[in-house]
């Protein structure tokens, strides 16, 4: 039997197992009635315990008539009589967040007509599907109008009733016997989850952003305790900001903007001098290697940038070498003109030193730091 319809608010009960067996190292048991809620309809099961022994996850054989299952962390045996504790917290929380997605799937149906696609509510952040278009408009609205079904604090009740039912937000996905969850003056809908008593314990709602998914719009939301707590973790957040840029934690755009614009002139300075460093230590290794053959070491800062130049000049083959904390980097290049192996010169001089990368007329990658004034010698005699 299965109590937690009528008792959502409970979190102890006293049961017998019914039957209990085991699956290699998965054990199961099913009670004469439970608490327990098994995960359904885009809501997560509830966890605990039973006689003790951590309950990990709950399941259903089918929806309302199936045995509801408890997956345990050790067995029990058949026949005994335990005390089940649900983590309330957990249940409480999960309330929270079935009963925002009813009281937010009817303001978004009140503010543009959209419909429900889909939901998932497994995480604190959950998420609703729905058909209509992106619009910053209808987000703000819908939220602005859960919020207020929020504050009016109405009932929320729940029955079961023959179908057909009239005045449903959507048309059940079953025949027969239905179970409606209805919010007083705000909607209702066929579900066979767990809600608050009141609209007000679902509060505040919070849709934290929106994108376009599958041809109509995903948002994203927080209700209840979880939506407290992500306010306290940005306020909290946003204050240390603020210390940081002896700003108050509404004002601290302008200051990270102008961060922002000095990061950008600094960025801007420093690509210049790389330029103008690499542009330089290429005319230096053309003066010292008149055969356009060479072997060098070079800052690792301007590595690439050096190589990129040389691979253009006609007639250049080259190894260049940095250092780069605790490893070293290198690029080994050849001009189209130059007729040399440039594969063969790699397998030759670099890969029996540890060396990894890849490329055609320029090879880039990493060797070992203490290899590389090996690497060097090895490639002059290779290449000379």
């Amino acid at each position: 039997m299965r109590g937690y319809w009528e008792q959502p608010y409970a979190s102890e009960f006293e049961a017998r197992v019914v039957r209990a067996w085991s699956e290699g190292e998965q054990h199961y048991a099913v009670l004469d009635h439970t608490l327990f809620y098994p995960t359904s309809g885009g809501q997560a099961c509830d966890t605990g315990s039973l006689g003790g022994v951590a309950v990990l996850e709950v399941l259903e054989d089918a929806k309302v008539s199936g045995n509801v299952i408890h997956r345990l962390e050790s067995p029990l045996p058949e026949g005994q009589s335990v005390v089940g504790q649900l983590d309330w917290t957990r249940r409480y929380r999960h309330m929270q967040r079935h009963t925002a997605e009813h009281m937010l799937g009817q303001a978004f149906l009140r503010a543009a007509g959209w419909r429900v696609v889909a939901v998932n509510m497994s995480s604190p952040v959950c998420t609703m599907d729905f058909d209509g278009a992106p619009s910053e408009a209808v987000v703000r609205q819908a939220e602005a109008l859960a919020n207020w079904a929020v504050y009016a604090n109405t009932v929320v009740r729940s029955y079961f009733k023959d179908i057909p039912a009239h005045g449903l937000r959507r048309a059940p996905k079953v025949t027969g016997t239905i179970r409606v969850v209805e919010i007083e003056g705000w909607d209702k809908v066929a579900c066979g989850g767990l809600h608050v008593a009141r609209t007000g314990e679902a509060g505040p709602i919070k849709i934290t952003c929106f994108e376009r998914y599958k041809g109509g719009t995903r948002i994203y939301f927080v209700a209840g305790w979880e939506a407290l707590e992500l306010f306290d973790q940005e306020h909290r957040l946003l204050t240390r900001l603020g210390e940081k840029f002896s700003s108050s934690p509404l004002e601290l755009e302008k200051p990270i903007e102008n961060l922002r614009a000095e990061w950008r002139r600094v960025r801007a300075e420093n690509t210049a001098l790389k330029d103008e460093l690499a542009e330089r230590i290429m005319r230096e290794l053309l003066a010292e290697f008149p055969s356009l053959t060479m072997a060098a070491q070079v800052p690792h800062t301007v590595l690439e940038m050096v190589g990129q130049r040389l691979a253009e000049w006609p007639g250049v083959l080259a190894l260049l070498v940095a250092q780069a904390e605790d490893k070293a980097r290198y690029v080994l290049l050849k001009h189209p003109t130059r007729s040399e192996d440039l594969q063969a010169i790699w397998e030759q001089a670099l890969k029996p030193l540890g060396a990894r990368g890849g490329g055609a007329l320029v090879k880039l990658g990493v060797l070992p730091l203490a290899a590389l004034p090996k690497a060097l010698e090895a490639f002059k005699a290779i290449a000379q």
